[in-house]
């Protein structure tokens, strides 16, 4: 039997715990490429997209397209498009505020 707490794992729940917590509050942040990501990231980004990404990208593309027919969602239509490139690829990508966007190159 496979420990559920499994070593390999831990790098996919911190990635779903960075989209929560900018799920949660988009506004005044954004997402900058870790120039220090290795291969680990993109071989992690591939399983991510197979098994998560796609659905997560698309339900947000919907989630926004639906908010903006109204004046009221338009707002929050944006913030879900700009969920679309950190679900769809979390592994090698980090969340800074909008006033610094360069500052971890």
């Amino acid at each position: 039997m496979r420990d559920p707490a499994h070593p390999a794992a831990i790098p996919f729940g911190i990635a779903s715990f960075r989209i929560a917590g900018y799920a949660l509050w988009p506004f005044g942040r954004t997402t900058v490429e870790r120039r220090d990501a290795g291969a680990g990231s993109v071989i992690g980004n591939v399983i991510w997209v197979i098994f998560a990404g796609w659905w997560l990208a698309l339900g947000h593309i919907v989630t926004g397209i639906a908010l903006c027919v109204t004046i009221i969602g338009i707002p929050f239509g944006i913030a879900n498009f700009k969920m679309v490139p950190l679900s769809l690829l979390p592994l090698g990508r980090e969340i800074v505020p909008t006033d610094q966007p360069f500052a971890t190159r």
